[in-house]
């Protein structure tokens, strides 16, 4: 069942065109898709699930913005970069600008991927959030479903948190590629001292 999928605030609405409102960026992840990939988290999500790895990330109101063709140009400058994960926060509120983005990733060579808390069914209809299509033909992987706290998975095995969520593969040359955990940590120390944890923090609490 779909929760929390009406319209955002108005804070969305006023992102500027080819802009992203970001939470945070990283480069060479191994515990958010296949290989080692960028990963970008947006702003804003509707749903504030208990146990969100990322509440920081729920406001719509204006984190960090950056244009497309910058955020393009931080990640293929690095070239351990093989693809890129979006994360959040909720991707498909900001489709149309993520879409552009992985098109130019894609041009470059570079596998997408998506977590999202709709379901496919729901991007596929005509309740999804403006641009869901858009983005969704950019896709190599998506991974749907809201994390659900009762369903948890603390496997090393299991590419996915809850047991509710789904790997939906749409690039066949992935197929045998579903072999990261969920159930890792990751910690990236930034440039001014402060800190992303990535991946499953059960025992963990995100720094920023």
């Amino acid at each position: 069942m779909e929760t929390k999928s009406s319209k955002p605030s108005l804070a969305l609405i006023e992102i500027p065109p080819e802009h992203l409102n970001i939470m945070g960026y990283v480069d060479e992840s191994e515990v958010n898709g296949p290989g080692c990939r960028a990963v970008v988290w947006v702003q804003g999500c509707l749903r504030e699930c208990p146990s969100c790895f990322n509440p920081a990330s729920w406001p719509f109101e204006i984190n960090q913005l950056i244009t497309v063709d910058t955020l393009a140009e931080n990640i293929l400058k690095n070239p351990r970069n093989t693809g890129v994960t979006f994360s959040g926060g909720e991707p498909f509120w900001q489709a149309p600008a993520l879409a552009s983005l992985a098109r130019k990733l894609k041009a470059a060579g570079l596998n997408v991927m998506s977590f999202t808390g709709f379901t496919l069914k729901l991007l596929q209809s005509q309740s999804a959030p403006p641009g869901s299509q858009e983005l969704l033909e950019q896709l190599d992987i998506l991974i749907d479903g809201p994390f659900v706290e009762s369903l948890a998975i603390h496997s090393p095995n299991s590419p996915v948190s809850s047991s509710n969520q789904r790997v939906h593969i749409f690039n066949p040359a992935l197929q045998d590629k579903i072999t990261w955990a969920s159930d890792q940590i990751e910690i990236h120390v930034l440039k001014d001292g402060s800190r992303i944890v990535t991946g499953y923090q059960s025992l963990w609490e995100q720094t920023e």
